[in-house]
């Protein structure tokens, strides 16, 4: 008979994501997990495998689940400059206040973190920056049709602007950075591209 599983993996994963996002990779045990999860270690590592392998599906999953939707808003908004304007102001809320108030990214505290320099997670936050920029390229090459940006402006140059912004963002608010002066920071930054 096939082993029949008694709880959802689903939001098992869901929970993982949630306790590598606040306390990081590094900082999380597997008895950690097993007690967020309230799972045996066992049925942990014959669903998802050892830690590498459960940080691995927590990472893909808040990719796939919290940055991609974002990235695809953001670069089939037709506004231009003020879908990355609002693109901004709905990171710096999420990151200063809520429920997941300075926790930063997931992805972030990845680059910032030892995690990185394994070749699958590297692979993974190379996939979310070669996405976050294309969604600000997307964006500004939509300004730029509809002469939003200052002339002499490189779209490709400032979406990787904007994407370092965004790592920026992230990074500060989980050191408790003051919302209304990321806020400023990124006003900034727009306001130097637009026309």
């Amino acid at each position: 008979m096939p082993d029949i599983k008694h709880f959802d993996p689903d939001a098992t994963l869901e929970t993982v994501v949630r306790l590598f996002w606040r306390q990081g990779v590094a900082s999380t045990g597997i008895q950690d997990v097993v007690t967020a999860t309230g799972l045996n270690r066992s049925s942990l590592y014959a669903t998802f495998g050892g830690k590498q392998e459960l940080y691995l599906a927590a990472l893909r999953r808040y990719l796939e689940l919290r940055s991609q939707p974002v990235f695809r808003r953001v670069a089939e908004d037709e506004r231009g400059l003020p879908a990355v304007s609002e693109f901004f102001a709905g990171l710096i809320e999420a990151r200063c206040s809520g429920e997941y108030a300075r926790w930063g990214c997931m992805v972030s505290n990845a680059h910032a973190g030892a995690e990185n320099s394994d070749p699958e997670v590297r692979a993974l936050l190379d996939q979310h920056h070669r996405e976050l920029r294309e969604a600000m390229y997307a964006a500004l090459t939509t300004a730029e049709r509809q002469g939003q940006l200052a002339p002499g402006t490189d779209p490709g140059a400032a979406a990787d602007l904007l994407a370092l912004l965004a790592y920026g963002v992230n990074l500060r608010s989980r050191a408790g950075a003051d919302a209304e002066v990321l806020r400023g920071t990124v006003n900034a930054a727009l306001g130097s591209m637009a026309a």
